[in-house]
């Protein structure tokens, strides 16, 4: 699941007993500066001039762990093998860091500045534009949502050429919207009900690409994975892994668009 946020995620391993620290090389605000030291000067004149900044974010970690057992009867009688168990709880571990991340992202959501954001009770077109508008000054951007927002992302049908209704009968939405890839986030539950999604569907993140990448997910040390036999014979696998995750907005061009007609909550 990692791989969809690579774009805008850093994944960094560190070894046991080291805190994560993540470099940033160059800030929005001091690239912006520098960006202003550029100006009409007199010939052969003496020009200001600009330092970049660089800083170090620490990123705590947290123990995650898991475990499963499977009894001899199941063992002998072949309906599991601990592969079935090993590959279930590392599954459980992703799940994991996956929820951890949207966790971040929503809590990102909240420090980003109201001209940054919309919320409509639909998807607007025109609100859409303008927050691409924005994020695009800061480097061309994607759009980052849950199949559920994608497929409510629908322009005028006036223009809508027989292609691009084709492409949406085959795939469930645009794959691209205006001339910008969009990108889905797999959804999962919380609970075996179906109840609670674990990324918000009304919300999409556009974010420019080619700076600092706002999420940070620090693993420290190894996934440890250790299965012993109990003295009924069952067999037991457990897991154990430190991680980090944190959001930064780094960068002033991330925009966010909030669509409330779509709930987290089945109804």
């Amino acid at each position: 699941m990692l791989q969809e946020y690579g774009q805008f995620a850093d994944v960094q391993r560190y070894p046991q007993g080291t805190l994560p620290v993540f470099k940033v090389r160059i800030s929005e605000a001091s690239r912006k500066r520098a960006k202003q030291f550029v100006t009409k000067v007199g010939l052969a004149g003496r020009y200001e001039t600009f330092k970049l900044d660089g800083y170090k974010i620490e990123v705590p970690t947290s123990a995650y762990g898991g475990g499963a057992r499977i009894e001899w009867e199941e063992m002998l009688d072949g309906r599991y093998t601990m592969n079935d168990f090993y590959s279930l709880v590392l599954e459980g571990m992703d799940e994991a860091v996956y929820r951890e991340i949207a966790k971040a992202l929503e809590a990102m959501t909240k420090d980003i500045k109201p001209v940054n954001k919309t919320s409509q009770t639909s998807f607007n077109d025109g609100e859409m534009v303008r927050l691409l508008q924005t994020a695009d000054a800061y480097g061309q951007s994607t759009i980052y949502c849950t199949f559920e927002f994608a497929a409510t992302m629908i322009p005028d049908a006036a223009w809508a050429s027989n292609e691009m209704k084709q492409e949406r009968w085959n795939n469930g939405y645009f794959s691209t919207y205006k001339g910008h890839n969009v990108i889905i986030l797999p959804q999962s539950f919380e609970d075996v009900n179906n109840a609670k999604k674990v990324i918000d569907p009304s919300k999409a993140y556009i974010i420019p690409s080619g700076s600092e990448k706002p999420i940070k997910v620090a693993f420290e040390g190894t996934t440890q994975v250790k299965d012993f036999e109990n003295r009924d014979w069952s067999r037991e696998i457990q897991t154990y892994q430190k991680l980090g995750v944190a959001s930064y907005l780094f960068n002033p061009g991330i925009c966010v668009y909030e669509n409330t007609n779509l709930s987290r909550d089945n109804k």
